[in-house]
C-alpha cells in the first residue's frame, strides 16, 4: 500500500516532513536486525605513560575502551591514558580475530606504525 507524503509549503518543513514520514514507515524491529548485523572491530591503543600500544578486538570500540580505562587487571590497567590509534571494521568476528593475530604477530612497532602513520 503507497501512503502520500505530505507536502508543506515552506521548504524547511517539507524536509522536515518527508524525514518524519520515512521514519514512521521503519519497522519497530530493525533495531534487531542492526544488532545481528553488527560489525567487529580490530583496534589499536596507545599509552604515553607506558609508551607501548595494545592491539585487540572488539564489537564496541568505545565500550571496550572505557573498560581498559577502568580495568584494575591485566596489561591495560598499569596505565589510565590508553588513546586510540587505529581501527579496521569486520563483517565477522572470524575476519577480526584472524586480523589481530595477523598485526600481533609482527611484533614490530615499526610495522604497527606504519598502519596509521600513512
Amino acid at each position: 500500500m503507497v501512503q502520500s507524503i505530505p507536502i508543506l509549503h515552506r521548504e524547511d518543513q517539507a524536509i522536515e516532513s518527508l524525514r518524519a514520514h520515512f521514519y514512521s514507515q521503519i519497522p519497530k524491529y530493525t533495531y534487531f536486525r542492526d544488532f545481528f548485523m553488527s560489525k567487529f572491530h580490530i583496534y589499536i591503543l596507545f599509552s604515553e605513560a607506558l609508551n607501548k600500544y595494545y592491539i585487540g578486538s572488539t564489537q564496541d570500540i568505545n565500550i571496550r575502551l572505557e573498560k581498559h580505562l577502568r580495568s584494575k587487571q591485566g596489561f591495560t590497567s598499569k596505565a589510565k591514558d590508553w588513546v586510540l590509534v587505529y581501527s579496521e571494521a569486520f563483517k565477522t568476528r572470524t575476519e577480526a580475530i584472524r586480523r589481530e593475530q595477523h598485526i600481533k604477530k609482527w611484533k614490530s612497532r615499526i610495522m604497527i606504525e606504519k598502519l596509521f602513520k600513512k
